[in-house]
């Protein structure tokens, strides 16, 4: 039988059966939704796209096909998940993150409170590659430093999650970071490096505005409670300057374009044997006790490769930031993934996305008009599915094929959805980042959402850059 044509209302029935479900989901399971329900989901919106596709007399195995290389496409951003897992569990136990946390508190000063406040929060952020356990642990703490200095927690929630975000877009940990490479099919280190042209300015300018801030505020001269933190973190790790020998090697080895999986595979050993040589103290609080120190060491540095390892410290805020699932912890990261590429797949082989392009991309007639309607769709996302994963994964299949026939390089693509899709998800209420993050430091979403002032430059930013053609790579007409 011959191949119909797919009406515009046939192509976004998966997504108008998908977004309800998904805001049911935030609703009913909070910040658990990514824990199964939201998977499913998409998994009943891709059921619904099998039945338009047999209605429209798709061959079943031709849509499954488009499944299989879908899922395909990522299998290298899966890898490179388990290995992002595999390196925060070894970096943690050999006390390199521990030593970034005790430096950057080493520096705070009343004045440069708030900029020191979004830079530290900026290093853990991209050590861990997590926005979420940075505001939630030492973003609490630095909540509570800043009501002793006398500023209020609006503009100290917003300085802390303006940090913690740029390192959830930056680092190679980031499995935002990740997804959209995946998704734009560049290269991670293609896509961070492209990045860095309009993250950093947002950054800096970011950095200025709390500078200034904090020149013209008068705080409280209250004392700091951060001794403590301090010490908690150096009575359990051994913190010394030759910690940071092994984020130089990885951050070496990046600059030399060593691909991710073996300058992961490479960090994540290092970690390890870092732990040997450090935290001995480590190995013997993790390890069973009847075992022997190089069984007992071997069986740590696997299981803080492989599984959950936690440090207990005496201090509830720094034993919960000193924690790390290992490869385990992203396994439900890596089912999303499988799951949205199931339905992105599904979506390409009935002309879904090629339905719904067309239409958005109807009249766009420069590459300024195309990089507005990614951002735009990006937010479209955000607010409708209330997930920052959605928000890179639907406009990237969405777009992916606009931005070639452009002869725009991938990394335009994976850029732009990560400028507007990863750091704007915290500013919506009901997004199941701005409801986690506003409950976790107790500041309403609308509250802090005047003075995340990197989350919303980088879009702007990356709309400046399109509009002017400034850095927007082309890809040859040769390749």
């Amino acid at each position: 039988m011959a191949k119909k044509h797919i009406s515009l209302a046939q192509a976004f029935l998966p997504i108008a059966v998908l977004i309800p479900l998904l805001a049911i989901n935030v609703v009913v399971f909070g910040d658990n939704s990514l824990g199964g329900a939201n998977q499913f989901v998409l998994l009943t919106a891709a059921a619904v796209g099998v039945v338009i596709g047999i209605r429209l007399n798709i061959p079943y195995h031709r849509i499954f096909d488009k499944v299989a290389s879908s899922i395909s496409s990522t299998s290298s951003a899966m890898l490179i998940l388990l290995m992002i897992g595999a390196l925060s569990g070894t970096w943690l136990i050999s006390g390199i993150i521990p030593a970034l946390i005790v430096y950057g508190l080493k520096i705070l000063n009343p004045t440069i409170f708030l900029a020191a406040t979004t830079l530290i929060c900026a290093v853990i952020s991209v050590a861990s590659g997590s926005s979420w356990s940075t505001i939630a642990t030492i973003g609490i703490a630095l909540l509570g430093v800043g009501s002793a200095l006398g500023f209020s927690e609006a503009i100290t929630a917003g300085a802390i999650i303006s940090g913690a975000y740029f390192g959830d877009k930056m680092s190679p940990l980031s499995d935002t970071t990740n997804l959209a490479a995946a998704m734009a099919n560049t290269d991670l280190f293609t896509h961070i490096r492209y990045m860095a042209l309009t993250t950093v300015p947002s950054f800096g300018i970011n950095i200025l505005i709390f500078a200034v801030i904090g020149l013209f505020y008068d705080p409280s001269q209250s004392e700091i409670q951060i001794g403590e933190l301090i010490t908690a973190v150096e009575s359990s790790f051994n913190i010394t300057p030759l910690l940071f020998v092994v984020p130089a090697v990885v951050i070496f080895m990046i600059i030399k374009k060593v691909k991710p999986l073996p300058v992961l595979f490479i960090g994540s050993l290092l970690g390890g044997i870092f732990a040997l040589v450090f935290q001995p103290q480590i190995i013997e609080q993790l390890a069973p006790k009847s075992n022997s120190y190089v069984e007992a060491s071997y069986i740590t540095i696997i299981d803080a490769l492989t599984t959950n390892v936690s440090i207990e410290t005496g201090n509830a805020a720094i034993t919960d930031l000193l924690s790390s699932g290992g490869m385990k912890g992203m396994l439900n990261t890596i089912w999303l993934i499988l799951c949205a590429m199931t339905l992105g797949g599904v979506l390409d082989a009935i002309g879904s996305l090629q339905k719904i392009s067309a239409s958005l991309l109807d009249g766009v007639k420069s590459n300024g008009g195309l990089f507005m309607r990614t951002v735009a769709s990006c937010l479209f996302v955000n607010v409708t599915a209330s997930d920052q994963y959605l928000a890179i994964v639907i406009p990237g299949k969405m777009y992916e094929e606009a931005y070639r026939n452009r002869k725009l390089a991938p990394e335009n693509l994976s850029r732009t959805l990560e400028d507007s899709g990863t750091v704007t998800s915290v500013l919506i209420p009901w997004n199941t980042c701005g409801a986690t993050q506003s409950t976790v430091l107790g500041v309403a979403t609308l509250a802090y959402l005047p003075f995340c002032f990197f989350n919303y430059l980088s879009p702007l930013m990356t709309l400046f850059f399109a509009y002017f053609d400034i850095k927007i790579r082309k890809v040859s007409s040769s390749k």
